[in-house]
């Protein structure tokens, strides 16, 4: 089977090029910390206060994290493919008997749901740190500069656990997510070949 064309690495490269600013903003009005009585800041604000500190770069602040971010999504699909492939000889070996091994029924789609749980629950785990830095690299007024400087200075001051601050809850929310989404396009691929 062709890899999904999420994998290519030149459109995450371009999407996160192209969407930085507004994620940026997005952080920045999440993080604004108003004393009661002031007025939360606007994201027309918000945009004036970038461009008046940092101009047009100050858009682009933690876009290397979210580069780093496209290894996770690589992780996944490497995981996922392994698995589903595992899967699927399996089946195959368990059902030497029967004639038509294309067909598939609940349980191979259950399967493909519990191999992307799986895999998107191993690559979270290991490229988490890059969300951490990204939030990080974008909170207005902060002693962060780059990447590698965040690492080291969140892993310095505040150790090895500071970089996996939230995993479980980003968990909760991606691992349902990827298993339906994976689940749905083998489902469209499977009803567009068959």
């Amino acid at each position: 089977m062709a890899p999904l064309p999420a994998c290519n690495p030149c459109k995450g490269f371009t999407a996160i090029t192209a969407t930085n600013p507004i994620w940026l903003i997005k952080t920045r009005l999440q993080l604004d910390a108003r004393n009661r009585g002031e007025r939360r800041m606007s994201a027309f604000e918000c945009v004036r206060r970038v461009y008046q500190s940092d101009g047009l770069r100050g858009f682009y602040r933690g876009m290397s994290a979210s580069y780093a971010g496209i290894s996770e999504t690589v992780i996944h699909f490497v995981i996922y493919e392994s698995i589903k492939r595992k899967l699927i000889e399996h089946k195959a070996n368990s059902n030497m008997d029967d004639e038509d091994e294309s067909v598939k029924d609940a349980s191979d789609f259950v399967g493909m749901m519990l191999a992307a749980a799986t895999s998107k629950t191993c690559a979270t785990s290991i490229a988490y740190p890059h969300e951490v830095i990204r939030t990080r690299l974008r909170e207005e007024g902060s002693k962060y500069r780059s990447f590698f400087q965040t690492l080291n200075m969140v892993f310095r001051e505040e150790g090895y656990r500071a970089l996996y601050r939230g995993l479980t809850t980003h968990l909760v929310r991606q691992i349902p997510n990827t298993a339906i989404m994976m689940c749905t396009y083998e489902l469209v691929v499977y009803l567009l070949n068959g």
